[in-house]
């Protein structure tokens, strides 16, 4: 009977004692039972409210269901219980890193504020000082003192006046036949290495296998300002790989030992941001250019700037080093390009690209026999020149937009060239004709192109980074580390490794692990 709680097996919610038959109810079924037949319900003997007993009990504690005492089910309860407490562990990291970069940011606006303030305190007192002992010659107007110009935030340094190189452009000292023929003979010697190279690879060339398996082995976010994010220029020494230079938003260039993880120098100087870096392959020599309009030749080991070289009139866009290592190439936005001698701090030769034609210059890159170079322009063309005659020997059309990048590659045949169109294309200068196009995603830019120095491999980088066997043209793999636009890329030596920087304030290394 469901009313006998003995009978059913279960401990009723509310128990009461019948003292007739000495058996347990729940007071609201005995009590509806009662009303309706007055007898017990076990034995059938009358039975009343009064001999009924309330039971007072503590509350029943139900056990856990047999499923969930076995092994399995307890080890699957531990496992929850170890995810929970990591993700909060995970979320606890999380915070406690915003809030120290936070914290980073805040002090670095802190410093850059009290640096701001002593300079000016310091500009400030030495007026007054010049002021109080200005005494004017009679018959000579005195100029009214110009108002100190607040400075941007960087290290207190006394204040200099700038040479006469700074303030206008330098004149042209011309190529003499001393530096044509350093030209040809340079030229001459590459080109019978080239030779006897041949076609076939390095035997210690990394190989595709190793290239498929790149993935990021170290990222570097600390080379520059954090309040002005973005690196804009990357270069690595030829002779050491493992020294890198980034020329940065912030004004500033930084050399950087990989092999140490150290910051071995900072460059400043500019004014603007430093849009070309050059490493050179065996000095501790750097180059670099900027939209300040100048062109600086840095002793690293000193931290200090040797020539300041003033060749255009605006933003500077594209850099390239000689394979001489003794002059350097610029284009700039002005519609010029410009070779200069870096040992003496002079222009040799300026030329515009198109006298009939108002373009600037995105970008410059020399030929690996130094002869020619290239030039990209605002108006999608590519320019071939030939650097004795500073004559325009070729054009490329076809891209749609300003160039972005270009790049020779070492066998001397190829060059590869992109735009704001998505799109790289790649010329054979023997042919002068486009063999290959690849089309990237319609939206993906592209900000850098790199042969490895076997010119077996290709690396455009942009939106992402992706390299590219050459000749077969076929995509070996995509990195996509970097969390914003990538803006320069590095073969190591050997193609052993991968360098990049971007926006996103990183300098990121690839290889395989």
């Amino acid at each position: 009977m469901a009313l006998i709680c003995a009978i059913s097996g279960e401990v009723p919610e509310q128990p009461v004692l019948s003292l007739v038959s000495k058996q347990v109810f729940e007071k609201r079924l005995i009590e509806k039972y009662l009303a309706e037949h007055g007898t017990d319900p076990v034995t059938g003997d009358p039975l009343s409210d009064d001999m009924i007993i309330e039971i007072k009990s503590t509350p029943v504690t139900k056990p856990k269901p047999p499923s969930a005492t076995s092994i399995p089910a307890i080890l699957k309860a531990l496992q929850d219980e170890w995810d929970s407490v990591m993700l909060h562990s995970f979320t606890l990291r999380q915070q406690l890193q915003t809030a120290r970069q936070e914290l980073s940011h805040a002090l670095y606006q802190h410093d850059a504020a009290c640096r701001v303030i002593a300079r000016l305190t310091k500009e400030a007192t030495a007026a007054r000082e010049a002021l109080a002992t200005l005494k004017p010659q009679a018959g000579i107007s005195t100029l009214p003192t110009p108002a100190p110009q607040v400075p941007a935030a960087g290290p207190v340094a006394p204040s200099k006046p700038e040479p006469m190189e700074i303030a206008q452009e330098a004149e042209e000292a011309g190529m003499s036949e001393e530096v044509l023929q350093k030209l040809q003979d340079k030229a001459t010697l590459l080109t019978s290495e080239r030779r006897k190279r041949g076609k076939k690879p390095p035997e210690d060339l990394c190989p595709v296998e190793s290239i498929k398996a790149f993935s990021q082995v170290s990222s570097h976010p600390g080379l520059h300002s954090a309040s002005v994010p973005g690196i804009l220029a990357l270069d690595l020494q030829d002779s050491d790989p493992s020294k890198a230079i980034t020329g940065g938003v912030d004004k500033n260039a930084v050399v950087f030992q990989r092999d140490t993880e150290q910051v071995a120098a900072v460059l400043k100087g500019h004014t603007k941001k430093v849009t070309g870096v050059i490493y050179h392959p065996h000095q501790e020599i750097a180059v670099t250019a900027s939209a300040d309009s100048t062109i600086r030749v840095w002793n690293i080991s000193s931290a200090s700037c040797a020539h300041t070289i003033k060749a255009h009139s605006s933003a500077i866009t594209g850099i390239s080093l000689h394979a001489t290592g003794d002059y350097v190439l610029t284009s700039s936005s002005d519609e010029h390009w410009a070779f200069s001698d870096i040992v003496t701090g002079r222009v040799l030769c300026k030329s515009i690209s198109d006298a009939n034609a108002s373009h600037g210059l995105t970008c410059a890159q020399f030929h690996p026999d130094g002869l020619i170079f290239g030039t990209g322009t605002t108006d999608s063309v590519i320019k071939i020149w030939d650097l004795k005659e500073k004559a325009n020997v070729a054009n490329f059309p076809g891209h749609s937009g300003p160039i972005s990048c270009i790049s020779f590659s070492e066998n001397g045949y190829y060059l590869a060239t992109a735009a704001d169109d998505s799109v790289v294309k790649l010329w054979d200068l023997r042919k002068l004709k486009n063999f290959k196009t690849i089309t990237l995603e319609e939206r993906d830019e592209i900000k850098s192109l790199c042969f490895d120095k076997s010119g077996q491999y290709m690396a455009v980088a942009g939106t992402n980074i992706q390299v590219y066997l050459v000749k077969q043209w076929d995509l070996l793999t995509t990195l996509t580390d970097h969390t914003a636009v990538v803006t320069s890329v590095k073969f190591g030596r050997n193609a052993d490794f991968l360098a990049s920087a971007g926006m996103d304030r990183n300098l990121r290394y690839f290889a395989r692990r």
